[in-house]
Formats: structure tokens, sequence, C-alpha cells
């Protein structure tokens, strides 16, 4: 019996520590990681990487916010799950992302297990 192909997360933080941390956690749960550096990056993978099945989107990057690479994901792959993450955890940060095209919301510090419940509610893992 073959193990299913295992799920590839776009992970889009101009912070290098925050891209560690996440590659080592989605490693646990046997996802394969992309990594995108800016908003710009992560709307050029989206576009020439059909692999992709979720993305970790940093909200506050250079060249390309978070907002910004979001909607512009959803033009080229309307059905791709994007996970707003952010340190700003402000009272109308959740609902800003849902309104500019986020699928869900995770505040850092992310806690493991948060992070994988999210996960798991739109991917199969």
């Amino acid at each position: 019996m073959s193990r299913p192909k295992p799920k590839t997360i776009l992970v889009v933080e101009d912070e290098e520590f925050n891209r560690i941390y996440f590659e080592e956690l989605l490693n646990q749960i046997h996802c394969r990681v992309v990594i995108a550096k800016n908003g710009i990056e992560a709307v050029e993978l989206c576009k020439n990487n059909s692999d992709i099945d979720l993305v970790l989107m940093d909200i506050k990057m250079p060249l390309m916010n978070g907002y910004e690479a979001t909607q512009e994901i959803k033009k080229i792959r309307p059905n791709l799950p994007i996970i707003a993450q952010t340190a700003f955890a402000l009272l109308g940060d959740k609902k800003k992302s849902l309104e500019n095209g986020c699928d869900d919301y995770v505040s850092k510090p992310v806690k493991k297990d948060t992070l994988i419940k999210i996960i798991q509610k739109h991917l199969t893992i």
C-alpha cells in the first residue's frame, strides 16, 4: 500500500527564523515546503507550480504585502487555501485578512497544535 503524496505548502515569510520554524514544523507532519521571501515570489510560485496545496502567507513583507499577494494569487488560483499569519494580532486583523481573500488566520507566535488544526481544516494530511 503506497502512502499518499505529501501535501505541498508554500511558506511566504521574509524573516529567516520564522521560515526555519515553519519548515521544521511542516516537515514533522510530512508536508513538502516551498519558500517565498516576499509577495512577488509567492505570486510567481503559485502561477508556475500547480503542486502547491496551501499557502501560509505572512502579511507584513517587503515589495508586495500579504494582502496584495493573496488578491493576486486568488485571481490565478481561486480555490487555493491561503492562511494569513501575522505578528500584529490586532482586533481587526482576522477580519481584514478574510476581507482580502485569505481563507483563515493565525497569529504569531504560531503554536504547532494551532497551525496543524488550521491546516487540517483546509487539507487532508
